[in-house]
């Protein structure tokens, strides 16, 4: 009888770890990073440069150019044909194109529905004001203020990145910018959180990140949050963005 409850211990020894694994919580699904479009740039010192972004749309079959400094379109809906240096490409909803400055594109928008894109610049302050685009249809959705500080001398990455939060992902650390960037919100509701002070950023939302500004993102909602990152950065020095390595598109 003693050996008989001697084993029964031993048994249920043996089956605590188990039982201790088994109600481990499974890993968080990963923020993912995708870089749509990116280029290297010289410098970025030359003279004082800016952020812009507009939305533009056009009607199907409608021809627009651009010809302005250097700057990424972001594919939002419908498809768009981009003629650029005897190259054609066709943008399809979440793909993107860097076009660098002086180069002008013919755009036309495909058949059947509208198409609605967004171009993000890095343009000379003296060029803030002058249309891109010579289509009807432009929105300007943002320029900063002010030049984009503290740029230093020496090679520069530009990148536009897709950014994808799951839902309820807690804010990550604090964290600084490396260099600058100007994010679109695309869908889902975030907590951007600058200086302690957290606030709701939803679609359509602009938010504007100079040199070393320190910086949290999370995704309390019960969407995933995607956004755009329009990044510049020192060449070699990764953006400081949240969420897994990025893979290019």
């Amino acid at each position: 009888m003693q050996f008989r409850t001697t084993g029964l211990l031993l048994l249920g020894a043996m089956a605590l770890p188990a039982s201790a694994t088994a109600q481990t919580p499974p890993a968080p699904p990963a923020i993912t990073r995708t870089v749509v479009a990116a280029t290297k740039l010289p410098t970025v010192t030359d003279v004082p440069l800016h952020f812009k972004a507009v939305s533009i749309t056009l009607q199907p079959h409608e021809k627009s150019d651009v010809s302005a400094a250097n700057g990424i379109l972001y594919q939002m809906s419908g498809s768009t044909e981009v003629a650029l240096d005897g190259e054609t490409k066709v943008l399809n909803p979440g793909e993107g194109l860097f076009i660098a400055g002086g180069k002008t594109a013919a755009l036309t928008a495909g058949s059947g529905e509208s198409s609605t894109f967004l171009h993000f610049f890095l343009v000379p302050a003296v060029d803030l004001g002058r249309p891109a685009e010579t289509a009807a249809a432009v929105r300007e959705l943002y320029r900063t203020a002010n030049p984009i500080p503290d740029l230093k001398p020496g090679g520069y990455d530009l990148n536009l990145t897709r950014v994808t939060f799951p839902v309820r992902t807690p804010s990550n650390p604090p964290h600084h910018r490396s260099g600058a960037a100007l994010y679109f919100v695309i869908s889902g509701t975030g907590a951007n959180t600058v200086d302690g002070k957290t606030e709701a950023r939803g679609p359509g939302s602009l938010i504007y990140e100079p040199y070393a500004l320190v910086h949290q993102w999370g995704n309390p909602g019960d969407e995933p949050l995607i956004f755009l990152a329009f990044n510049i950065n020192p060449e070699g020095v990764a953006a400081v963005l949240p969420g897994a390595p990025a893979k290019n598109q």
